[in-house]
């Protein structure tokens, strides 16, 4: 969206990726698919800086990290961006305090709500998705689960153990 259109007041703005985006980023973030990606922003410019606020919302499918089976993921995920032309900004005066609002660079000239609304997803995508079948295979591949494994001064003894009672 041009810089130019986005003022102090709030504006709506709705983004609905067509099947040829959703392609597009499902092959960029390696998922099996992206059924539907919707993204709702209210803008407005707030001290000079453009800022997006809303939800995306998605269907996407994943390959289980186990299995590689299709594993179904509904996202709804909030959003606040705060759009920085880094160019005009001073190295010294960049502000590294944690704030409300990520921040996205544009280029002087236009805001990238699409490029918002794809970052916003794949920070909201499940690292590691699983299947039904996921505990099962990993338990038959030797990953121990992390309730499973014993530490400190004792662990030894439990593989004693085990392998006495066998």
């Amino acid at each position: 969206m041009p810089l130019e259109r986005i003022g102090s007041e709030l504006v709506k703005h709705d983004l609905i990726a067509g099947e040829t985006e959703r392609a597009a980023l499902a092959k960029r973030f390696g998922l099996i698919a992206i059924d539907r990606l919707v993204a709702r922003f209210d803008l407005h410019r707030d001290a000079n800086s453009p800022i997006a606020t809303g939800r995306i919302s998605a269907d996407v499918t994943q390959a289980c990290i186990a299995t590689g089976e299709p594993v179904a993921q509904t996202i709804d995920a909030p959003m606040a961006i705060r759009f920085v032309d880094l160019s005009v900004i001073d190295a010294e005066d960049l502000e590294l305090e944690p704030s409300d609002h990520d921040e996205m660079e544009h280029d002087g000239q236009a805001v990238d709500l699409g490029e918002a609304a794809a970052q916003t997803l794949a920070l909201a995508l499940d690292l590691y998705p699983r299947s039904p079948a996921a505990a099962a295979a990993l338990k038959a591949a030797g990953v121990i689960e992390e309730h499973d494994m014993v530490s400190g001064a004792f662990a030894g003894l439990k593989g004693l153990l085990d392998s006495g009672s066998r």
